[in-house]
C-alpha cells in the first residue's frame, strides 16, 4: 500500500471514529507500527490530525469547544436550522413533556415549536425557556443551578433532572465518536446531560456533521443511550453506516 493510501485510511478511521490507534492500523494495513507511527506525524504536522499517546485522533477534536453561545450560534447557521426542523417530527402529541438542552441547534428548534402547543417543557437554558414561553402555550419550567456564562445553561442540577420523566429529549453535543460516544467540555454540564438522557422515553440528538468523529472532554452518553440523530448532508455515507450499524436512527436533514 502507497503512503498516500494510508494516509486515507488513517485520516479516514479517525473522522469516522473518533481515533485511530497504532496497533490496529499496523494490523489492518500490514504494516510495522514504526511506519504508521511516521505516517501519523506526518499528517499531524500537516495539521490533518492530532497525535496522542497510541495513536492520533482528528485535527478537529474540539476545536468547537467551549465557545459562547452566540459565537456558536452564528456558524453552521443553514444547517441547524434544517436539523431544527426535522427535530419537529419528534415533538409529541397533546400534552406531552419533553426536556430542552441548551445549546445553538436546541435553541432553533426552540423557536419554531408550534405556537399551539401545549406540551410540559424543562431546560436547563434561560433562553430556550423564554424563547417557549413567549411564544406558546407550553407549561415552561426553568431547571434552576448555577449559570455558565459561556452556554447559558444550568448546571449543579442532575438530581433534580433524575426525578423527572418526558416523553422526549431534545439534546446538544459537542463531539460523538464511537470510541467516547457523545461528549462536551465541563463536567457538570455533563452530568446535566447525561440526566437529561436518563429521564427521557426517547432520546433525539441534534448534532451538525462537524461534531461526528469529534471528541470532547466528559462523555454523557454512549451512542446506544441515543435513539435518534438528526444531522446535515455533510454527513459521510461511512459515518452514517457506522452510527446506524450501533443503532441509531440517523436522520439527514438537507439544507
Amino acid at each position: 500500500m502507497y503512503p498516500a493510501e494510508r494516509h486515507k485510511w488513517l485520516i479516514d478511521t479517525a473522522a469516522d471514529e473518533g481515533r485511530v490507534s497504532v496497533s490496529r492500523a499496523s494490523e489492518e494495513l500490514g504494516v510495522v507500527p514504526e511506519t504508521i507511527r511516521r505516517d501519523l506525524e506526518t499528517l499531524a504536522s500537516q495539521g490533518l490530525l492530532r497525535r496522542v499517546h497510541g495513536g492520533a485522533i482528528p485535527a478537529s477534536f474540539d476545536t468547537l469547544g467551549d465557545q459562547p453561545l452566540d459565537t456558536r450560534d452564528s456558524s453552521a447557521v443553514a444547517e441547524k436550522e434544517a436539523i431544527a426542523r426535522a427535530a419537529l417530527a419528534y415533538l409529541p402529541d397533546g400534552r406531552g413533556s419533553v426536556v430542552l438542552d441548551a445549546g445553538s441547534t436546541t435553541g432553533r428548534f426552540a423557536a419554531l415549536v408550534p405556537a399551539s402547543s401545549r406540551l410540559t417543557v424543562f431546560t436547563d437554558s434561560a433562553p430556550i425557556a423564554s424563547v417557549v414561553a413567549a411564544r406558546t402555550a407550553c407549561d415552561v419550567q426553568l431547571i434552576g443551578g448555577r449559570v455558565r456564562s459561556t452556554t447559558q445553561a444550568t448546571v449543579g442540577n442532575s438530581r433534580e433532572i433524575e426525578r423527572l420523566r418526558v416523553d422526549v429529549a431534545f439534546i446538544g453535543t459537542n463531539g460523538v465518536s464511537f470510541s467516547h460516544g457523545f461528549s462536551t467540555p465541563d463536567i457538570e454540564e455533563a452530568a446535566t446531560k447525561a440526566a437529561m438522557v436518563a429521564c427521557a422515553h426517547t432520546v433525539v440528538a441534534l448534532v451538525d456533521s462537524r461534531k461526528i468523529g469529534a471528541e470532547s472532554t466528559a462523555r454523557f452518553a454512549e451512542i446506544s443511550d441515543i435513539d435518534v440523530l438528526i444531522t446535515d448532508d455533510a454527513i459521510t455515507d461511512r459515518q452514517r453506516q457506522g452510527l446506524e450499524q450501533e443503532g441509531l436512527t440517523v436522520v439527514v436533514a438537507v439544507s
